[in-house]
């Protein structure tokens, strides 16, 4: 659970690969695109460019790269051809990579064109829940004092947490121990400790927090058909804090 500073170090690098990913696709006009296309395109930038293994591929028998999560879909939505990204959507990338044998996790929501100001609204506070969760991390502190931020910040706003999927403990592992999830009680949890890493990844669902999942087996989707919006980054609990390990240049 606690990682060596080597550990991190090597953490750091796989972050940072991950980061680019997410800068290279900033650049794209996403509106026109399959889902499937994304997927190939981000697998040829992590093999080729980045020289690394998208860690997602092969992970639970899943054949792709990435999730690709529109609209309503919470999470884990599946790459296809024949279903092509719109103006107006919004859309979850959820990308792993893997170098050195140590694994990176983030999650974006795209706003692809001209996307309706509550759909903006959702993704914007989706955001900033994340980064609330992400303040409370320090040594003693808890998991619980990061869901609570989480919860009480999207809940502020209307909106609602899914309880059925949460952050976890990475490494040399995409999921390891502890369970992160996007709601608690300040005090409760886990204790952290310098030299852990996990994911925080809220999702915010519009209207209710029921979710069910699709015939595929792996689309998990708003029950209430409203939107869902997600953010996700990998963090280490530093001596004095928390470095967010898949931060992008931009600081987002």
């Amino acid at each position: 659970m606690v990682k060596t500073p080597d550990e991190l170090a090597l953490m750091r690098i796989s972050g940072k690969l991950l980061a680019s990913v997410f800068e290279m696709l900033d650049g794209l006009d996403l509106a026109g695109m399959s889902t499937m296309a994304v997927n190939d395109l981000v697998e040829r930038f992590i093999t080729e460019d980045l020289a690394s293994r998208p860690a997602s591929k092969g992970q639970y028998g899943f054949k792709y790269v990435l999730n690709c999560s529109i609209n309503h879909v919470v999470c884990h939505g599946v790459p296809d051809a024949n279903e092509i990204i719109r103006d107006g959507d919004i859309i979850n990338l959820d990308i792993t990579l893997e170098k050195n044998g140590y694994i990176a996790d983030s999650s974006k929501t795209y706003l692809v064109g001209d996307v309706p100001p509550a759909a903006r609204r959702l993704a914007r506070v989706a955001q900033e829940a994340m980064w609330q969760g992400i303040r409370q991390v320090r040594p003693g502190a808890f998991l619980g004092d990061v869901g609570y931020a989480i919860e009480r910040h999207a809940k502020k706003h209307g909106y609602s947490i899914v309880r059925e999927y949460c952050g976890h403990g990475i490494g040399r592992e995409m999921h390891e121990e502890p369970q992160v999830p996007g709601f608690g009680k300040p005090g409760s949890g886990v204790r952290l400790r310098e030299g852990m890493v996990f994911t925080i990844e809220p999702m915010l669902n519009q209207g209710s927090r029921r979710v069910s999942t699709q015939d595929d087996g792996w689309t998990v989707v708003t029950r209430d058909r409203k939107l869902s919006a997600q953010f996700e980054h990998t963090v280490a609990v530093t001596a004095d804090g928390v470095e967010v390990l898949t931060l992008r240049a931009d600081g987002t």
